[in-house]
């Protein structure tokens, strides 16, 4: 049986050998890990030592390897081809966002949140922009909110797209893959229009949003969501009937709705394993509870069931993006307290009161009360986004803590991999759906 390598001491050329703190801590894991797995190798009678198991091994996958989605290090102990115990390894990506939000401004701080799930930045800005909005009581004009929706929505289906390509790429279907991403370049393409940049948008602003959506846009997102559901059935037809891909996800990575809930698993994996919760619907934000939608609910709890539930929830995006459209009033698009937002440009080209208002804002921002402290999460792609704020009177923030979902969900990663065969690792990193970006923080 392979052991882990000496922690500390001589190796057998009389040199002194410190290895990481970090491994040491990886491969103590893995010797004491589900203690049960060792019983079952002990002789009959159960007072002797463990039998050696002939193909045992301990296995590194990542952290720079195709499959792991990001700098995600897995260990792995395998006997034969079945991962007996695994441990992750995470905070290669590791920036310290908690603690560079204390020192900026609120405002400051919306770029570094486009930097957590990079696959849908927009949710990211929203969701800072809500928290700090809770805590300071700033109003949103309703225009505002029906763009953040509208925005919000588009983030979810191209961060859903890119999982489903990526998904059915690791499983040798490439041809998805490019199909996906034809229309991740057209959301893409929109976030252009709206907000000025492709990828890291940085759009929403405390009390609004930075620019209102041009008639282009509104066409461009009209097009989109009127071509996109055909398409979107057209894959279907072709995926649901894919022996390979039903056979490589069915069964595979199961979790129980109390398995789920007990590893904190959230999204579209906590509603894959039956778990009929989405805060869109039970703790309503933005205008969710003016809108209507279903739930996409599976009970198997495998990797195929979170596959269906990302499916039926891009057709779901589409609908409350039509009604969004539909229902979306004409009005300003930030509050205008000059101390609690940012005035507009035409202001501050054309007004010394605007331009003051700019350099105040920008300097120092909103002051929430002393004191005060708040919690506001909203439904990302991934699954429970939450910041949590806490105030002293000033323009920045005194503590800032961040719910991330994929840190979250890399729990149950843990939990599924053990007992599965090694060639199914790809399957389940990739029905988690982890983003290091937002799992390290």
């Amino acid at each position: 049986m392979s052991t882990a390598p000496s922690l500390v001491g001589p190796d057998r050329h009389g040199l002194f050998n410190f290895w990481p703190r970090h491994n040491e801590a990886i491969y103590r894991r893995l010797e004491t890990k589900h203690a049960w797995l060792e019983e079952r190798h002990r002789p009959p009678g159960g007072d002797g030592e463990p039998d050696p198991l002939e193909h045992e091994m301990i296995l590194n996958i990542g952290p720079q390897h195709p499959a792991t989605h990001g700098v995600l290090r897995c260990i792995v102990k395998l006997d034969g081809e079945v991962m007996e115990k695994c441990v992750l390894d995470l905070g290669y990506l590791h920036r310290g966002l908690e603690k560079v939000a204390e020192h900026k401004t609120y405002q400051e701080f919306m770029p570094y949140t486009d930097r957590m799930d990079y696959l849908s930045p927009y949710s990211n800005n929203v969701a800072w922009c809500l928290a700090v909005e809770k805590v300071a009581g700033i109003e949103v004009p309703e225009r505002a909110q029906w763009i953040r929706m509208i925005m919000c929505e588009l983030a979810r289906i191209s961060s859903h797209l890119l999982w489903l390509g990526v998904g059915l790429m690791d499983a040798g279907a490439v041809s998805v893959f490019l199909w996906a991403f034809k229309y991740r370049e057209e959301i893409y393409s929109i976030f252009d229009e709206v907000c000025g940049a492709r990828f890291t948008v940085s759009h929403s602003r405390i009390g609004g949003v930075a620019s209102d959506l041009s008639p282009t846009a509104i066409a461009m997102i009209r097009r989109f969501v009127e071509e996109f559901p055909e398409e979107l059935a057209g894959w279907e037809k072709i995926i649901n009937r894919n022996k390979i891909w039903i056979d490589r996800n069915e069964g595979i990575g199961v979790l129980t709705a109390e398995e789920a809930i007990e590893l904190g698993v959230t999204g579209p994996n906590l509603r894959g394993s039956g778990v009929d919760y989405d805060i869109r619907r039970f703790e309503p934000y933005l205008k969710y509870d003016e809108v209507d939608f279903n739930i996409p609910i599976r009970t198997e709890g495998d990797s195929l069931a979170r596959y269906f539930v990302r499916m039926e929830e891009m057709k779901e995006s589409v609908r409350i993006i039509r009604q969004c459209l539909e229902r979306l009033p004409e009005g300003p698009i930030r509050n205008d307290n000059a101390k609690l937002a940012y005035p507009s440009k035409e202001e501050v080209y054309y007004a010394m009161e605007g331009m003051i208002h700019d350099f105040l804002y920008t300097d120092v921002g909103v002051c929430p009360p002393k004191g005060a402290h708040s919690y506001h999460a909203i439904e990302a792609p991934k699954g429970e986004l939450g910041f949590y704020i806490i105030s002293d009177g000033t323009g920045k923030p005194w503590r800032v803590r961040i719910k991330a979902p994929s840190f979250s969900n890399l729990q149950g990663l843990e939990y599924m991999m053990e007992g599965a065969m090694i060639g199914d690792m790809v399957i389940l990193i990739g029905t988690v759906d982890p983003v290091m970006g937002e799992a390290d923080k």
